[in-house]
């Protein structure tokens, strides 16, 4: 599976991005989807995942900030981030797994991993 993510940019706190990943390959092999983050210096960590039945998952971060969405006929998944915050800049990371929880999503159950697409808020 091939992921290409886009969406990312420079913006300013309390602002608005919406970041999208369109996959492509051997999608029938993939269930969930994440969006993972890696700031400078810090490791990377899950922000948000969908199930392939919708169901999903928000680091405790982002909730009620940030949605996830999925629309299975053009495989492509979404991350609109509303109210940014600075400490929301990192570098964000699509990712498909054939696992079918959206919980507690863990790199190594993703197999599949987009370019990275850097989102910047300025305070």
């Amino acid at each position: 599976v091939q992921l290409q993510a886009s969406g990312g940019g420079l913006v300013q706190a309390g602002g608005s991005l919406r970041l999208s990943c369109a996959a492509s390959g051997r999608t029938s092999s993939t269930y969930s989807m994440a969006w993972f983050r890696q700031a400078p210096g810090k490791e990377r960590e899950p922000v948000a995942a969908i199930s392939l039945y919708s169901t999903t998952y928000y680091t405790d971060s982002v909730k009620g900030r940030f949605t996830i969405s999925r629309d299975n006929a053009r495989n492509t998944v979404y991350l609109q981030m509303d109210s940014l915050k600075p400490e929301d800049t990192a570098v964000y990371h699509c990712a498909a797994g054939n696992v079918f929880s959206a919980d507690n999503p863990r790199s190594a159950d993703y197999h599949s991993w987009g370019q990275g697409t850097l989102v910047t808020v300025s305070s």
